[in-house]
C-alpha cells in the first residue's frame, strides 16, 4: 500500500512506532546474511531515524561488517511488550490467550559511513546517554573512534508496524526514498 493511502490511523501508529523505539524499546535485532545466505541475527543498540533509516555503531571487527560487505540487505527489528489497550478479541488462526507485542521491523541494504560520520553519530548518541545518566560505556577519543569503530546506515526500503494500530492490524509500506 502507498503511504499516502495509509490516512490517519497510519500517522498514529508512525508517532507511535517512534515513541516506542526511542522510550521504551532499548536493543534492536539486526538481520545480516552469512557467506551462505543465511540469516544471521545478534542484539545491539540501533538508531532510527525520522525518515525509517536506522544507524549503526559496532566495534570495527566484528564479521557482520564482512557479513555486511558480501551483501548489504538487512532486517533491523524492535519488539517490545503489547500497547496498553490492546486487544486480540479476533485471532486470524489460534487463541493463546496472549497479547501480540508491539514490533517494529525496517528492511533495507546497509551503506558505510566515512570516519567523520561514525564520530558524528557515536557523539550524538553517546552524549545523549551521558546526559541522561548512563555513564558505564566508555567515552572515546575521535582517535579511538576511528580506529576502533564502524558505521553503518540502513537505507530503508520497507517498513512494518505491528502493535499500533486496531486488533491485529499491520502497517506496511515502502519507505520514502528507499532501496531494494
Amino acid at each position: 500500500m502507498d503511504r499516502s493511502e495509509l490516512g490517519a490511523d497510519f500517522a498514529r501508529a508512525q508517532q507511535a512506532a517512534f515513541r516506542f523505539v526511542a522510550d521504551e524499546a532499548g536493543f534492536a535485532q539486526v538481520y545480516s546474511l552469512d557467506r551462505r545466505g543465511h540469516p544471521v541475527g545478534r542484539t545491539m543498540l540501533a538508531f532510527l531515524n525520522p525518515d525509517w533509516s536506522v544507524d549503526l555503531v559496532q566495534r570495527a571487527q566484528h564479521a557482520r561488517l564482512a557479513q555486511w560487505r558480501r551483501d548489504p540487505h538487512t532486517l533491523v527489528s524492535w519488539i517490545g511488550a503489547a500497547a496498553a489497550g490492546a486487544t486480540n478479541e479476533h485471532p486470524h488462526v489460534f487463541d493463546i490467550d496472549t497479547l501480540p507485542p508491539r514490533a517494529v521491523f525496517v528492511r533495507g541494504v546497509v551503506t558505510f559511513l566515512q570516519g567523520e560520520e561514525t564520530e558524528r553519530i557515536y557523539r550524538r548518541e553517546i552524549d545523549a546517554q551521558r546526559a541522561a545518566g548512563f555513564t558505564k560505556a566508555p567515552l572515546r577519543s575521535p582517535d579511538d573512534v576511528a580506529q576502533n569503530l564502524a558505521a553503518v546506515r540502513l537505507v530503508p526500503y520497507r517498513v512494518r508496524l505491528e502493535g499500533f494500530g486496531y486488533e491485529a492490524q499491520a502497517f506496511d509500506f515502502n519507505a520514502p526514498g528507499g532501496s531494494t
